[in-house]
């Protein structure tokens, strides 16, 4: 007689509870988005007076907008253009350092590179909070407080990124290719430059779009940095705007519709560099 172990169909109830978390994530994330781009379409009678989560009767989605960009001047786009700024060059400058970084712990030996990484790592344990104040009293000793480059400096390091790109410089740069690079003549700078960078694509792109989704969305360190409107972020002059709706109500639609074009911003910016996390092009790059 042969015992026939019961067959075990676990699968579909798993899948079928995954997909439910997945779900329910799904919504808490897109929730507050969904929010704020249907409270862009509504007057500010209508931003309390309806339901959040739908359309009121009479939208004026394109009033809102042309207000948003027209206010005080035309404000707006110079925030939106200094957080490009922040946020474009502070991360395309961390991202290269942290590769560069990331690839020299991972590739190499010399003395103290555990305790260097870290010390680097410890960085990532640090609030932001902590360290604002030191950075205002030294940019403040160098005459850089106030300006672009308040900003700018603190944005261009990222011991996160410094972190990510050791891990993927050791799992995605095999030894072997560098090893080859280097017997037919290639030196450290144009291996790191031409093959190693490739290969590290995904984790330049993630470094990129964490930085640069933290510098946007920073409000502290402009606070503390900054005096001057002109050169406020998003995250400020939003702040200043909402300081002002007690006085004014219809700076309630300005806001909301700002947070709304800030968002879909960073939405269009993460749709936009998807496609590269799906890159894999060390992919049998070893393999005969």
């Amino acid at each position: 007689m042969v015992n026939r172990a019961p067959s075990v169909r676990s699968g579909a109830p798993s899948t079928l509870a995954v997909n439910l978390v997945l779900a329910v994530a799904g919504i808490y994330f897109l929730l507050p988005l969904v929010w704020v781009i249907v409270a862009a379409t509504k007057s500010p009678g209508d931003l309390f007076g309806t339901f959040g989560l739908w359309f009121s009767d009479t939208p004026q989605a394109w009033q809102n907008l042309t207000a948003l960009f027209t206010q005080s001047g035309g404000v707006f786009t110079r925030w939106v253009g200094n957080s490009l700024l922040y946020s474009g060059l502070g991360a395309l400058v961390a991202m290269v350092l942290s590769a560069a970084a990331g690839y020299a712990i991972a590739k190499y030996r010399f003395r103290g590179k555990e305790a260097l990484f870290s010390v680097i790592l410890g960085g990532v344990l640090v609030p932001a909070t902590v360290i604002a104040l030191p950075l205002y009293f030294l940019l403040n000793t160098v005459g850089l407080t106030g300006s672009y480059w308040a900003v700018l400096l603190p944005s261009m390091v990222s011991p996160f990124g410094v972190y990510l790109a050791r891990i993927h410089a050791n799992a995605s740069v095999p030894d072997e290719i560098v090893e080859a690079a280097r017997l037919d003549g290639a030196g450290d700078l144009r291996i790191f430059g031409t093959i190693a960078t490739r290969m590290m694509m995904p984790a330049l792109v993630t470094i990129f779009l964490f930085q640069f989704v933290t510098i946007w969305n920073n409000y502290l360190l402009p606070l503390v940095m900054l005096n001057d409107t002109k050169t406020f972020p998003v995250t400020l002059g939003l702040t200043l705007w909402n300081s002002q709706t007690q006085r004014d109500p219809a700076f309630y639609s300005l806001v909301v519709m700002g947070s709304a074009v800030s968002a879909v911003i960073l939405v269009g910016l993460m749709i936009a560099l998807q496609r590269f996390w799906r890159a894999d092009l060390t992919a049998g790059a070893t393999k005969g």
